[in-house]
């Protein structure tokens, strides 16, 4: 780590300074490796690996999940094909159905003509398909108003972001400290202080109390 001129306030010294939006940067990093798949054959694996340091350092919150998208797309599949499985195994579309009874005139008509009432399990279909519909409606609801909130609460994260940029990280002390900023001093800040300080500068402190910083530890 080159030596930035740059002083940490807890030990005075500045050769384990680094700027904070570097330090947020190099934690986040993209590792590929050669691993077995399920049937024994070698694949390559590139998979995202980001530090406890970078997560602490992040100057806006973690997006929500969208593990109920999953829960869609699964309830969205059986929807379908349980309408398509009762509509095919039922004839639900077909001309003439079940209910009509046969012409009197018709003296041709035999037993083997009549056609025979759907199994139960064919109705029964109609009314899971149904459900997992609602299901898939709801999920995918959930989905984007959580994805519009976020946004919305975000919104002025390029604030937050002017500030984070004026943060030192010490990796020998585990603390952050502002330079050049109106209204900041130098004091010695936490991981989680300081989180709270940008995430309020962004409108989004709140959301600091919930997603608290892990002190990552010191090099």
């Amino acid at each position: 780590m080159r030596r930035t001129g740059i002083t940490c306030p807890g030990c005075d010294r500045d050769d384990l300074v680094q700027a904070v939006p570097a330090a947020y940067l190099a934690g986040r990093d993209a590792v590929t490796r050669r691993e077995r798949d399920r049937d024994g054959d070698m694949r390559t694996v590139t998979r995202r690996v980001t530090s406890g340091l970078s997560d602490a350092l992040a100057p806006v919150p973690a997006p929500p999940t969208y593990g109920l998208g999953g829960l869609g797309a699964f309830a969205c599949v059986v929807s379908i094909g349980t309408f398509l499985g009762g509509a095919i195994g039922g004839r639900w579309f077909q001309e003439g159905t079940a209910h009509e009874p046969p012409e009197f005139g018709d003296w041709h008509l035999t037993l083997q003509d009549v056609p025979a009432e759907p199994p139960p399990a064919y109705e029964f279909l109609g009314w899971i398909s149904a459900l997992a519909f609602g299901v898939a409606v709801l999920a995918f609801a959930v989905v984007v108003r959580r994805r519009a909130a976020f946004t919305r609460i975000t919104r002025r994260r390029h604030q937050a972001e002017e500030l984070w940029a004026h943060g030192w990280y010490c990796h020998r002390c585990g603390t952050v400290h502002f330079e050049d900023v109106p209204g900041e001093d130098r004091s010695p800040l936490t991981l989680q202080r300081f989180r709270e300080k940008v995430w309020e500068h962004g409108g989004y402190g709140a959301l600091a109390a919930r997603q608290r910083a892990v002190d990552a530890g010191r090099s």
